[in-house]
C-alpha cells in the first residue's frame, strides 16, 4: 500500500488556472513540475512555485499563513546563493471565478516568484547517465565551500542533540511505508546510526563549539544546483524549518556526495569530499570525518522518506519509478553504514611521474564512502605559505624548511584523517628515507594497514612532463626533475611503480600492487 496522503487542503483549483496559459497572458504551454511539496509552473521566462497545503512530521504547510511565510522564508534563504533565480513573493488572487496572479483582491494563495532558468542545466541533467565533467566537480566544490564559508554561524543549538531526533523522526517516517521499508530493516538502520551517533558526539559538539554548525542550504542534491553562465549555483534551500536547515557544514555536504554515491558516480563523490577540503583549506574539518557515514546514510534515509511521501500524487509508471527510487535510497542508507578499516596509502616518486593523477584515480576505490582523503605536498606547501594554490612559489617556499613542515603536516592531517576511520592517500615525491618511514611509522602507531607506491620513469619523459605543465599546483620544472633525479633514493621497499606510459596501464599495476 502507499504511504498515507498528508495533504490537508484541495488546492486543484488553484493548480489548474496556474496550468493555464490564460492566466500568464501567454499561448504557449506551461509545465508543471510536483513534489511532494510544492507545485511549481514553468511560464516563458517566469517560474511560480506554490507550497502544498501538507502536514509532515517534518514540514507543516497546512495553513495560508504558513505557506505564505514559507514563501517569504524561501526568499530570504535563497538570494545569497542565487540573487539571479529568487525576485520575490506574489499573492494569488480570486476575482469571482477568475484566479489571478497579483491582483488587489484577498489572497486565496501564495507563490515564491522566480526567474525561469535552463531545467537541462540543473546538475542531475547535465549528468546524464555518464556523470559530470571534472571541471563541473570542482567549481562545484568551490561554490558549496564558499556558501559554507559565508552561511551564519548558530552556536549553543545542539546540533548533535537535534540529530538523535531526527534519526528517531526518520525511523517513524519511514516506518510509514512496511511494503517499501520492512520494520526490521527500518530498526536496525535506526539502532545502528544511533550507535553510531554516541561515538562521534563529542566531536560534533567540538565542531559546533567551533562555528562549524550554521545555516546552511538543507537539501543539497543534484536537482538543486543549477550551472548558471557555467558556475554552479545553489537554489531551493530549505525554508521551512531552521533547525532542518542549522546543520554541521560536512552533514549539508553529505547530501551531494549521498546523490552522487547512490547514483553509482563514487569518484565522483570523491572529487568532491577532497576538493573541497582543499577549498577550505583547515585541517580542523579532517576529524569531524568520522561522522561522514552517518551523514550520508541520514541523508539517503531522509531522499528515501521524502521520495515515499510524493507517491499519493504519482500513477501508473510515475509511481512505479517512485517506489524503485525510494527503494534504493533506503538500500543505500543501510550499505554504507557497513564497517570499513581505513587503510593508508603513499604515492612517491620524482615530479612528473603523475603521482596526483594516480592518487586520484585510487583514492575512490579505498573504503569507506567516498573513499580515501587525498593529501597533496603541493597543496599543503602553498597553504603552508598563505599562496593561492597556482601561484608559484619564490625559492623561499622550497627550503629544507618549509620542506619539513610541509611533510609534518601530511603526517598530522593523515593521521586526523585515519583516527577518524577515513582511508588516506598521501601524494608527495617522499624522496628522503625518513619521508617513507615516519608513514610506515604512523600506519604501525595506529594499526592500519600501510602501501607505499613508488612511481619511475626515464627521466628526459619527466622533464617533458614537467616543462609542459600548467593550470597545477606543482612548480616543479624540467631543472627541478633533472636535480631530483641525481639524489641517492636510499633503501626502497616501496612496490615500483612504471609510469613512463599511458595513465591508465600505471594504474592497473598502482591497483594490482594495492591488492597483494
Amino acid at each position: 500500500m502507499a504511504p498515507p496522503s498528508h495533504v490537508v487542503e484541495d488546492q486543484n483549483a488553484i493548480f489548474d488556472a496556474l496550468a493555464d496559459p490564460r492566466t500568464h497572458g501567454t499561448d504557449r504551454p506551461v509545465t508543471r513540475i510536483d513534489t511532494h511539496g510544492a507545485a511549481v509552473f514553468l511560464a516563458g521566462d517566469d517560474a511560480y512555485k506554490v507550497k502544498r497545503a501538507v502536514r509532515f512530521p517534518f514540514m507543516d504547510f497546512s495553513t495560508l499563513a504558513l505557506r505564505k511565510a514559507a514563501c517569504e522564508a524561501e526568499i530570504a534563504v535563497n538570494r545569497t546563493n542565487a540573487p539571479e533565480i529568487y525576485l520575490g513573493i506574489l499573492p494569488i488572487t480570486c476575482d469571482g471565478k477568475t484566479v489571478r496572479l497579483g491582483g488587489d483582491g484577498e489572497p486565496v494563495e501564495w507563490c515564491v516568484h522566480m526567474r525561469r532558468f535552463d531545467e537541462g542545466r540543473t546538475l542531475d541533467r547535465v549528468a546524464g547517465d555518464d556523470g559530470l565533467p571534472d571541471d563541473v566537480l570542482v567549481r562545484t566544490a568551490a561554490a558549496i565551500a564558499a556558501s559554507h564559508a559565508r552561511a551564519p554561524v548558530r552556536r549553543g543549538v545542539g546540533f548533535a542533540t537535534g540529530f538523535a531526533g531526527l534519526l528517531t523522526e526518520n525511523g517513524g517516517s519511514l516506518g510509514e511505508a512496511p511494503d517499501l521499508f520492512p520494520a526490521d530493516r527500518v530498526a536496525d538502520l535506526t539502532r545502528r546510526s544511533l550507535s553510531l551517533l554516541d561515538g562521534v558526539t563529542p566531536e560534533l559538539e567540538r565542531r559546533e563549539c567551533a562555528g562549524r554548525v550554521r545555516r546552511c542550504h538543507g537539501d543539497l542534491h543534484l536537482r538543486n544546483i543549477v550551472l548558471l553562465d557555467g558556475m554552479p549555483t545553489l537554489f531551493d534551500a530549505i525554508e521551512f524549518d531552521e533547525a532542518l536547515a542549522t546543520t554541521d557544514v560536512l552533514y549539508d555536504l553529505a547530501f551531494l556526495l549521498m546523490d552522487l554515491g547512490e547514483r553509482g558516480w563514487r569518484p565522483a563523490a570523491n572529487r568532491v569530499l577532497n576538493r573541497y577540503l582543499v577549498e577550505t583549506g583547515d585541517p580542523a574539518e579532517l576529524p569531524g570525518l568520522a561522522a561522514m557515514a552517518l551523514f550520508v546514510s541520514t541523508r539517503a534515509a531522509i531522499r528515501a522518506k521524502v521520495t515515499a511521501a510524493a507517491l499519493p500524487h504519482a500513477t501508473g509508471d510515475a509511481a512505479a519509478a517512485l517506489r524503485a527510487e525510494a527503494t534504493r535510497y533506503f538500500d543505500f542508507a543501510e550499505a554504507v553504514l557497513v564497517p570499513a578499516a581505513p587503510r593508508l596509502f603513499a604515492v612517491g616518486g620524482l615530479s612528473g611521474t603523475g603521482k596526483s593523477t594516480l592518487a586520484a584515480r585510487i583514492a575512490p576505490d579505498l573504503a569507506p564512502f567516498p573513499g580515501a582523503v587525498h593529501l597533496r605536498s603541493d597543496v599543503i606547501r602553498k597553504r603552508l605559505m598563505g599562496v593561492a594554490e597556482l601561484e608559484p612559489l619564490l625559492e623561499s617556499g622550497y627550503t629544507q624548511d618549509v620542506t619539513a613542515r610541509v611533510y609534518r603536516a601530511l603526517l598530522d592531517e593523515a593521521a586526523a584523517a585515519l583516527q577518524a576511520g577515513q582511508s588516506v592517500v598521501v601524494d608527495a615525491v617522499h624522496q628522503r628515507p625518513h619521508e617513507r618511514t615516519d608513514l610506515a611509522d604512523l600506519a604501525r602507531r595506529l594499526d592500519v594497514a600501510f602501501t607505499g607506491l613508488w612511481l619511475e620513469a626515464p627521466v628526459p619523459i619527466l622533464v617533458s612532463r614537467a616543462d609542459a605543465r600548467s593550470g597545477d599546483a606543482s612548480d616543479a620544472t624540467g631543472a627541478v626533475v633533472e636535480a631530483q633525479a641525481v639524489r641517492d633514493i636510499g633503501p626502497l621497499d616501496w612496490h615500483r611503480i612504471p609510469a613512463g606510459g599511458r595513465v591508465e596501464a600505471t594504474l592497473a599495476a598502482a591497483r594490482a600492487a594495492l591488492a597483494t
